[in-house]
């Protein structure tokens, strides 16, 4: 395998985060479902251990619903299956929740790159838990006051994955057109697709995803900024032999979701050969933005490559503290990496971020953690002359 190398003048300006206002304990959440299993001791025994066990401490939704009563909870088993919430309801629920969590994200991220929405030149919006017409990317254009000839490019239904995929698309953007700024903006429901209890597979799915929203701002770093991330080499690969090991499709009453407790295994085996990819071997960079998709694939990818617990401490944190927010989570694990080395005065720091989603596919990226910009030698030149 030919290694990815190389690294580029395109970095993260500047990120931007946004949660719902609903936060659930999972205790909670876990006594409201074995609440609804009394009749099946069994399953209500392995759903408290499931949520006890499965890396998470706090989630939160856009739904109020699953605040109240559980016999007033429409996503729970009830006698009457035709109360659960259809497809058609979800995204209208989608439709009303999703865009102003996209646009606090985006007004954060531009806040923090210093970016005025005018020089937004190409806009991505990424989901896999609703869809609408006119979209996201209409109302972010609308509300943040970006141009409408911004040439918009959705992200639709990739899965987890598909946050650190936009991220590599918009450096592909810029590294095509040097002045180009892109924005990414992420916005998950995972919520609205939590089906009745029937077993132990919706057991596990419905375990650790929680809502939330995240974008960045992405272009050439100029001598203002600072705090960024130096987008390096990257690619996507399709893991063979896994197209049944994660499925996420549309039913009449949401989305289902399917997960094979294979995953982490499978992500264990292939993924020390795809890194070699990037030109990493015996060195290891300091810094790994793993997606928690769940504990068991933190734990998998740290066996594999030898980690320690500093180095997963960052996915283990934000999975603990919001849960998997599918493709916005890649965003909140880098935005945390690039706080703390903003706080403990780093210089530079490398990096390797991945996420995986549907294939299984696996989004893998070198990244470079930069304090403040310094002009290379031809820009000194320039300026000398």
């Amino acid at each position: 395998m030919k290694p990815i190398t190389g690294t580029s003048n395109v970095a993260i300006l500047g990120m931007g985060t946004a949660l719902p206002v609903h936060a659930v304990a999972q205790t909670d959440i876990a006594d409201l479902i074995a609440s609804t299993l009394q009749d099946r001791p069994d399953l209500a025994r392995f759903a408290r251990k499931v949520f006890r066990s499965c890396g998470v401490e706090k989630r939160y939704t856009c739904e109020s619903n699953y605040l109240g009563p559980v016999e007033e909870c429409r996503y729970m088993p009830s006698p009457d299956e035709n109360g659960v919430p259809t497809t058609e309801e979800r995204m209208n629920t989608y439709k009303r929740e999703a865009p102003p969590l996209g646009i606090e994200a985006a007004r954060n991220a531009l806040r923090d790159a210093g970016m005025s929405p005018e020089r937004i030149t190409h806009l991505i919006t990424v989901s896999c838990t609703g869809q609408y017409q006119p979209g996201l990317d209409v109302a972010l254009i609308r509300h943040l006051g970006l141009s409408p000839r911004v040439n918009r490019l959705p992200l639709i239904f990739q899965g987890c994955a598909a946050g650190l995929k936009a991220i590599q698309m918009a450096r592909d953007v810029v590294l095509g057109k040097q002045d180009a700024q892109v924005l990414v903006v992420s916005v998950e429901l995972c919520t609205l697709h939590f089906q009745p209890v029937q077993g132990r597979e919706a057991l596990f799915a419905s375990s650790f995803f929680g809502d939330g929203a995240s974008s960045c701002v992405i272009g050439s770093p100029e001598t203002h900024h600072q705090d960024y991330l130096e987008l390096g080499a990257g690619y996507s690969v399709l893991l063979p032999d896994t197209t049944e090991d994660m499925t996420w499709e549309i039913g009449n009453r949401g989305f289902d979701l399917f997960l094979s407790p294979r995953i982490p295994k499978l992500l264990g085996t292939h993924l020390e050969a795809e890194l070699r990819a990037l030109s990493i071997n015996d060195t290891l960079p300091e810094l790994w933005a793993i997606h928690p998709g769940g504990r068991g694939i933190v734990d998998s990818v740290q066996e594999v490559l030898h980690l320690n617990d500093e180095q997963t401490r960052y996915s283990r944190d934000i999975l603990r503290t919001v849960g998997n927010l599918s493709s916005a989570t890649i965003m909140f694990v880098l935005n945390a990496m690039r706080q703390e080395m903003h706080a403990r005065n780093k210089a530079s720091a490398e990096g390797v971020a991945m996420a995986f989603g549907p294939g299984l596919t696996a989004e893998l990226m070198r990244f470079t953690y930069v304090k403040a910009y310094a002009p290379s030698i031809k820009e000194q030149d320039h300026v000398l002359l």
